[in-house]
């Protein structure tokens, strides 16, 4: 499994006309927001859609098209794959893709559609979307004035039987579905001029996608030039169900129950279109996206001048701020040893290792792997206590994998000196000594021992400026910034390393990374 570092404000599951219609109001709204797009919406069976202002006649293939070009603009990333799995979290909303990626952001917003469930009748399923159609007000125009025929597949079906009525004169309804059908029913299509043929639909025939007659039971054929039917609707909701969000029961099926916004019973789930509203046509779903776009936005600034409130108390304290940041049930970091540290620990001699701001410990163990006697140090607690229990879980005791709390104000709580002193990263949006730490730590390196620090040499290429006000060091700014003594150091890498990751748009891309690897002379 690999994790996209980005915390996204929002993940739009479902590239169809509502979810591309919410994602272009996030953006519009300067908001990191990416698609997710298994690629098949609904109506990929119709070459036209109909009934859409300034749109009608367009191939919708068109229109999304044109959405994903007009989302670029914004900056709103659209990421090819299939949702498995939809999870809450203290921070927001976790995401994972069938192929392992796993996503995390604060709303998510599902416009993932239904699929259309025909009966198994041959001849039937391969004339979907063209001339076997189920929305009269989509293509009811098109077929106009030909004998149509309705195939009924519940007691629903006398609804489109009476609503077909209006486009042609000549209606055949195939009543079978129907179930037992009362005579007022009955007389009152009769009274229209409209066919009732009770025996069941065994086969429809055509040449190639039109349809020119069907076949029912009794070896009778029947011809007509269209057919309306009602599959079984399907919603794409599988990934959420064990998050047991409120359903709404209706005469096509259950679905999530939404507020008008398109909220659900979750504070950070939205669900528009189909998935939600079987009844949706294209515009219902654009209109059903954008203001779930909009009010997703608003959500997420009340959210943010909450947060900024709460976080006025807390503006110098560090401690609360990772405390925080790791309170969640989630993991923050890949849970993978960092790649530099890799690299140049496997040819050292294993010895006595510290790890400064080890987070969840992934270092750490691996260095207890490798033979080091190591020890984590970080000033969240809670991070503290994940790295044990990940420490734990992976066979290693206390011993090989120590975790201590300390911001190494106080040497006390370290009763002795390391061969290595690697610092991964060891970054923090909120202020802290960093230099002052870094240099008390290099006081922890024994003679002939080594000191490893990795950070980021600049800002991710896809992240605005005003979003990374921290100034990053390259390599020489770094070894400048320790300003340790020449006499005691050897210097023996000092570089930058490139590192692939994965992009916010699910593209590939490459981070730089300052390396400075110091020896303490003896």
């Amino acid at each position: 499994m690999t994790e996209n570092t980005e915390h996204l404000d929002a993940i739009v599951i479902g590239g169809g006309a509502a979810g591309l219609s919410a994602a272009l109001m996030l953006g519009r709204s300067r908001r990191r927001t990416l698609v997710v797009d298994s690629g098949l919406p609904r109506n990929r069976f119709a070459a036209h859609m109909n009934g859409v202002l300034g749109h009608d006649g367009l191939d919708p293939a068109d229109l999304l098209r044109k959405g994903r070009e007009e989302l670029a603009a914004y900056d709103v990333g659209i990421r090819p794959g299939r949702v498995a799995r939809l999870d809450e979290t203290e921070h927001g909303v976790s995401v994972l893709l069938e192929d392992g990626e796993r996503l995390t952001g604060r709303i998510a917003i599902v416009a993932t559609g239904v699929t259309d469930e025909l009966p198994d009748i041959p001849g039937l399923a391969e004339r979907w979307g063209t001339t076997v159609l189920h929305c009269p007000y989509c293509h009811g125009w098109e077929v106009r004035d030909r004998r149509i025929g309705v195939l009924t597949t519940s007691p629903l079906g006398m609804h489109q039987a009476q609503l077909i009525r209006q486009w042609s004169d000549d209606v055949v309804v195939f009543t079978a579905g129907l179930g037992p059908v009362e005579e007022a029913d009955e007389q009152r299509l009769l009274a229209r001029g409209v066919t009732l043929v009770p025996e069941p639909v065994v086969e429809v025939l055509g040449e190639g996608d039109q349809v020119t007659a069907v076949r029912t039971a009794d070896g009778k054929v029947t011809e007509v030039g269209a057919i309306f039917t009602a599959g079984t609707l399907r919603p794409h909701d599988g990934f959420l169900t064990h998050l047991g969000l409120e359903r709404t029961d209706t005469p096509v099926g259950s679905f999530l129950a939404v507020d008008p916004t398109g909220k659900t019973s979750s504070d950070r789930i939205w669900a528009v279109g189909n998935v939600s509203n079987p009844m949706a046509n294209v515009p219902i779903s654009m209109s059903a996206g954008t203001m779930a776009g909009s009010v997703v936005n608003m959500t997420l600034v009340t959210d943010d001048f909450d947060r900024a409130v709460a976080g006025t108390a807390e503006a110098g304290d560090p401690v609360a701020f990772w405390q925080e940041r790791y309170a969640g049930g989630d993991r923050i970091w890949s849970g993978k040893v960092n790649a530099v540290l890799g690299d140049v620990a496997s040819g050292l001699e294993p010895g006595t290792a510290l790890d400064l701001g080890s987070g969840e410990g992934a270092d750490v163990i691996w260095l207890a792997q490798q033979g080091w006697q190591a020890t984590g140090i970080d000033i969240s607690e809670n991070a503290a206590t994940r790295g044990r229990e990940a420490a734990h879980a992976a066979g290693l005791s206390d011993e090989r994998a120590k975790f201590v709390v300390s911001d190494l104000s106080d040497p006390a709580v370290l009763d002795k000196g390391y061969d290595l002193v690697t610092a991964s990263f060891f970054h923090s949006p909120v202020e802290l000594p960093r230099t002052d730490i870094l240099r008390r730590a290099a006081g922890l390196v024994n003679p002939g021992g080594h000191l490893l620090i990795t950070s980021h040499a600049a800002a991710p290429p896809w992240a605005e400026a005003a979003a990374h006000e921290h100034h990053f060091l390259d390599a020489k700014g770094e070894l400048e910034e320790l300003d340790l003594p020449e006499e005691g150091w050897e210097t023996v890498v000092l570089e930058h390393r490139n590192r692939p990751v994965t992009n916010p748009s699910g593209e590939p891309a490459t981070l730089e990374d300052a390396v400075v690897l110091l020896r303490r002379l003896g």
